[in-house]
């Protein structure tokens, strides 16, 4: 028998783990990830193999096999509820520690927020086989559901070599976008991952990594997502990929897309303080031809009062079916057209601030307009005018009832840095 004696689309994950919480990770034999991991430990599926690094001491410890499905907040009190990304594990076998796991790591660019390739799952278990097991019988002990009971570790930790098939450049089963750190956010695809979000051809779509990253910061698995102007769908895509629920709505639906519900964001069939996040992508005029319904907000021309008044229409039903303390999140652009800028955005946010407390604006890089072309860049040089590089995200939060807010200022202690001094030649 051969490494064809495992299940198909062999797949694994690297968990992460310190010496002050390693113990814990054995004694309940169950791994756990925070919120930047957490969208790859949620993706963890029952049969799957585990491997867990030792931050401090550099070691990692296998062979691991999922027990179940990784769940949200397994076992609350499990690491003091820092890591509520959670699966249970089954050791496979004695548990070996392989020593320079970093190293291991890098040389084959595995990431902790992706899963690990087929291929680079086998060459790494085959790191772990004891050295008198012959190969074969090693991947078809892999392949047995039984496992050793208890949790045996060798003391010694076993040292490895890079086995010459092992490809660096091979792609993982499916690259995982990243929690973005800055206010700068550029995705220069519009989908991510092995399966399409939304539809790229869809006018005015939007990027899947932004609701991504949105609903990463801002929700839990479970938690209830609604996009009153969904599109093409990309909302209800993310989500149900990140185990999140939807609820998605269109003035005018695209027919092959029954799952979203043909409805006018200014008046959203759901109750009061019910929804854990909104994210809006609007009309920013009447620039692009969304659909033929008469009633669509994107006929409006943003250089009138009108635009703005229905776009708080849906500002207060957005606010309405918002929990307090959850999140907005809106995306909208400016406009430049016949030698007329508007500034849609300031006009709106001044809006939005009416109803809800700024948590941060956020530049979206704009790609793939049609207006990104060589010919357009000439004419913005010729005849001195801008092109649209960027659209906002406005991120804002329903207040609190009865919160108490500071109204002093606050006394912030900054850290200065000295500038070395240049000498003089």
């Amino acid at each position: 028998m051969t490494q064809k004696s495992l299940h198909s689309h062999v797949k694994s994950y690297v968990f992460a783990c310190t010496n002050s919480s390693q113990e814990e990770c054995f004694k309940r034999l169950l791994f756990g990830s925070n919120k930047v991991y957490g969208s790859a430990a949620m993706r963890v599926e029952e049969g799957d193999f585990l491997f867990l690094w030792n931050l401090d001491s550099d070691l990692l410890y296998g062979v691991f096999r999922a027990a179940r499905d990784a769940q949200f907040n397994m076992i609350p009190e499990a690491w003091e509820g820092k890591y509520p990304y959670q699966v249970k594990v089954e050791p496979v076998g004695k548990i070996i520690p392989l020593k320079d796991a970093k190293r291991l790591l890098n040389s084959l660019n595995v990431e902790r927020s992706s899963p690990i390739s087929e291929n680079k799952t086998l060459a790494i278990l085959e790191l772990y086989r004891p050295s008198l097991l012959p190969i074969n019988q090693w991947f078809e002990h892999l392949a047995q559901k039984e496992t050793t009971k208890g949790l045996e570790i060798l003391s010694e930790p076993k040292s490895w070599s890079l086995l010459a098939h092992i490809k660096k450049a091979e792609e993982a089963v499916e690259q995982m976008p990243r929690l973005q750190p800055t206010t700068l956010w550029d995705f220069p695809r519009q989908s991510y991952g092995s399966s399409s979000k939304g539809n790229n051809k869809y006018a005015g779509v939007t990027p899947a990594e932004l609701i991504w990253n949105l609903v990463w910061r801002y929700t839990e698995p479970g938690d209830l997502v609604v996009d009153p102007m969904c599109g093409s769908g990309t909302t209800l895509d993310v989500c149900k990929e990140e185990g999140r629920r939807a609820m998605c709505y269109d003035i005018s639906p695209p027919p092959y897309r029954k799952d979203i519900v043909k409805n006018d964001a200014r008046k959203i069939p759901l109750p009061d303080n019910h929804v854990d996040m909104v994210f809006i992508d609007s009309p920013y005029g009447d620039n692009i031809r969304y659909n033929e319904d008469p009633n669509c907000i994107g006929k409006i021309s943003s250089e009138t009062e009108e635009f703005y008044d229905e776009l708080e229409k849906v500002i207060k039903e957005a606010h309405r079916i918002l929990k307090p303390g959850k999140v907005l999140g809106w995306l909208i652009g400016d406009q430049w057209v016949k030698k007329k800028f508007t500034p849609v955005g300031f006009l709106l946010y001044a809006r939005l601030t009416k109803y809800f407390d700024t948590v941060d604006i956020i530049c979206i890089a704009r790609r793939n307009q049609s207006s990104n072309t060589g010919i357009w860049a000439n004419r913005a040089r010729r005849f001195n005018f801008y092109l649209r590089g960027f659209k906002y995200l406005f991120v804002m939060k329903k207040p609190i009832p009865n919160e108490k807010r500071a109204e002093e200022p606050r006394e912030i202690s900054w850290t200065y840095y000295r500038r070395e001094k240049i000498k003089k030649s």
